[in-house]
């Protein structure tokens, strides 16, 4: 009998501004470059780095 190892990558972010784990379930698939947004405090994160599971990111300011 073959069995089958499913390794799941679940990264995780924390949002600069509120310091609480962003819901990640709306953005399936989490590039570089993207631009997402905090579900607790609506803050708008860019994707700067992804590497070992954690995701860094930085407030946009659009304001300015």
């Amino acid at each position: 009998m073959a069995s089958e190892h499913i390794t799941i990558m679940k990264n995780l972010c924390v949002c600069p501004e509120c310091k609480n784990n962003v819901d990640l379930s709306r953005y399936p698939s989490v590039t570089t470059g993207m631009v997402i947004e905090c579900n607790h405090c609506g803050m708008t994160l860019l994707v700067k780095d992804i590497a070992g599971g954690k995701i860094a990111t930085e407030i946009v300011d659009e304001g300015k």
